[in-house]
């Protein structure tokens, strides 16, 4: 297996980074933002393609984004116009903003942003939001607001909009009615519309100077596009432009939508060439299509609570209309850990199934993936027509609690860390892609079926053949394909928690937070490492504290103050295995447990000690392309999310013989 292709993003991100790849695919193929999963990794639908982090923008098309009524922050004679589509309930949307409010610093004089209101339809306080801050604008605040409601995801309700309302000095009264307001209302859905036509369907989305940017990327891709477009301004001035005329004149001939991607083997959307994983098709895992035998079995893993799934299930039945039996479809599990119902959905789902109703009960989860608490799923068992009292018994035992958690564990085995994410004949397919992706993939498949079947291979005994392949080398990638995930070679580890001897010739660099579940879940591939490794292999610990993880940060500093007394790694092991209880009382018992001194451990906490520390850390992930957890360089490669430890040892394994 080439280490160029186990170590491509998985995904959002993350979130994720990722936790979640997350995230509604830009139409020009770049990074958006990753919001299914929390914790940023990949597994949603907007994870970011696997482009080496540092490369330019893809497209290099100037688009015609006018600013309209849109707030603005800078002169308006600043030779460079950033206009940003955002949504303020985006984790990601969040960590560009900071990077944002660097760049304005940095330029000062020299840019302006303009701010676009994109809240989308999974984020369900992000519109009352924009609307607080627009009314905000009314009274000249909406930076000021924007920066508050930014600095604070966690609290979007409408009595924290109405206290920073207070603190702002606005007249509140005033600013209520605004919220209400059509005017709000029109401009938003105007955005969102000018966002969507513009390609830009994941956040955030920048236009610098016409020239979009997807994604929270490192700061150097946007300082990049700056410089270059100040450079091209400079001349326009030196040739009569006036300073406030330039971003007219730049836009002015600008296109107002993405360019088709062109036929190609890969497009649209599909997935570079992947090796064949070996995936397995339990007896009594739910299916549908291809009775006598497909030429494409699909296997889905799938979380009832995760939006980006929900999307998917109209594209599946696409595939099912279009392709009929001879595409089998296969569903297993992988509830997500922060998705609190979506493990006793997929319990229920497997009842239903005993009962012969899986794909009923399926659909009827899905459509309410808000409503997955245990009276809402008797109420769908009774609807579609259950023995409610024999589905009940069964929810009430954990009989198929087992099963569905061997489900989940097959799917890490196999890298299906995130949601949702199919392998299509064994090939891996990450994501709530369109139709014509999937549809890529499985007309390759049939051919090669058909190429099978004239061979002399039974119907029945397609798949199998197929797997035959699974674990060898995949072909080559097309022209056009991703390219390997970068090379850092510039990484800050001085004064970071070391595990290992310090002259091991792989170092592992993991950044990581202690409330995101898929960095736990990496945590026993890691000691194993080590185990597998031992005198080869150091590990060095950085900060990536998530925003939406309200405890992580405090967390980062518990382990930094038990670093302090030479206890990190202790204090490591303890927050990971205790990540649903991370706040302070259970940080100081933790501390305390570890036989640390509790007087030193608390004043640390105290004073912050810590918060320039991770910070720092937290601002090299993003200079490095680290925006989700976790995100792993070994001896400076790449490697995104909580795959498998084939995934590492291939890496490590390359490394060592280049050592030799």
């Amino acid at each position: 297996m080439k280490p160029s292709v186990i170590i491509a993003l998985i995904v959002g991100g993350v979130v994720g980074f990722a936790v979640g790849s997350m995230f509604q695919k830009p139409a020009d193929g770049s990074a958006p933002s990753a919001v299914v999963a929390p914790s940023g990794i990949a597994g949603a639908p907007n994870a970011p393609q696997a482009r080496a982090p540092g490369a330019p923008p893809q497209d290099t098309s100037v688009y015609k984004v006018p600013l309209d009524e849109s707030p603005v922050k800078g002169p308006a004679t600043a030779l460079v116009t950033i206009v940003e589509f955002s949504d303020y309930q985006c984790p990601f949307c969040s960590r560009a903003n900071n990077t944002i409010v660097e760049l304005e610093k940095q330029y000062e004089g020299k840019v302006r942003v303009a701010m676009k209101q994109h809240p989308l339809d999974f984020h369900p306080r992000a519109k009352p939001a924009a609307l607080a801050a627009l009314s905000a604008g009314e009274q000249g605040k909406y930076w000021e607001m924007h920066h508050k409601i930014f600095g604070n995801q966690q609290q979007l309700e409408d009595a924290t909009f109405e206290g920073y309302a207070r603190e702002l000095g606005l007249n509140v009264d005033k600013w209520k009615a605004d919220m209400n307001s059509p005017k709000f209302q029109a401009q938003i859905t105007k955005d969102t519309a000018l966002a969507m036509q513009l390609g830009a369907t994941g956040t955030p989305a920048f236009f610098i100077n016409g020239k979009k940017i997807s994604g929270a990327q490192p700061i150097d891709n946007f300082k990049r596009v700056i410089d270059e477009e100040l450079a091209k301004a400079n001349e326009l001035v030196k040739g009569g432009t006036p300073a406030d005329q330039v971003y007219a004149k730049v836009i002015a001939n600008g296109v107002t939508a993405p360019a088709p991607a062109p036929a190609a083997p890969n497009a649209p959307g599909a997935p570079a060439p992947a090796a064949i994983r070996k995936v397995d098709v339990p007896a009594d895992s739910p299916a549908k299509g291809g009775k006598a035998g497909a030429k494409v079995t699909i296997v889905e893993w799938s979380d009832f609570q995760c939006p980006f799934c929900s999307r998917v299930v109209p594209t599946i039945k696409q595939i099912q209309d279009t392709y009929g039996d001879n595409v089998k479809i296969v569903f297993r599990h992988q509830p997500l850990p922060f998705h609190n119902n979506a493990k006793i959905a997929a319990e229920a789902s497997m009842a239903a199934n005993d009962q012969g109703k899986f794909w009923e009960m399926h659909d009827k989860l899905f459509a309410n993936a808000q409503a997955l608490d245990r009276a809402s799923l008797e109420r769908y068992a009774s609807e579609v027509g259950l023995d409610v009292g024999k589905f009940k018994a069964a929810l009430d035992s954990g009989k198929f609690t087992k099963r569905v958690e061997e489900d989940s564990a097959a799917g890490m085995a196999v890298g299906a860390n995130g949601t949702p994410t199919f392998f299509i004949n064994g090939r891996e397919f990450v994501g709530a892609q369109p139709f014509e992706a999937f549809k890529n993939v499985i007309d390759d498949e049939i051919k090669k079926a058909d190429a099978m079947l004239a061979r002399g291979i039974k119907p029945m005994d397609l798949y199998a053949e197929f797997q035959k392949e699974a674990g060898k080398a995949p072909p080559p990638a097309a022209p056009g394909a991703p390219e390997p995930a970068k090379v850092v070679t510039d990484l800050k580890i001085d004064g970071a928690p070391v595990k290992g001897p310090k002259n091991a010739p792989v170092t592992i660099v993991a950044f990581s937070d202690f409330q995101c579940p898929f960095c736990s879940r990496v945590v026993p591939t890691l000691h194993d490492l080590e185990k597998q490794y031992e005198g080869k292999i150091k590990v060095v610990f950085k900060h990536q504290p998530l925003p939406f993880h309200n405890n992580a940060k405090i967390a980062a500093a518990a382990s930094m103050a038990a670093n302090d007394q030479g206890k990190f790694w202790e204090m490591h092991d303890k927050l990971f295995a205790n990540q649903q209880a991370l706040d302070r009382p259970n940080l100081e018992r933790y501390a305390s447990e570890l036989g640390l001194d509790m007087g030193k451990f608390k004043a640390a906490l105290d004073s912050n000690k810590f918060d320039a520390y991770i910070t720092a850390d937290s601002s090299e992930g993003m200079r490095v392309g680290a925006n989700g957890t976790p995100t792993f360089f070994i001896n400076g490669r790449q490697v995104v999310g909580a795959q498998p430890i084939e995934a590492f040892k291939a890496v490590i394994d390359d490394e060592l013989k280049k050592k030799k």
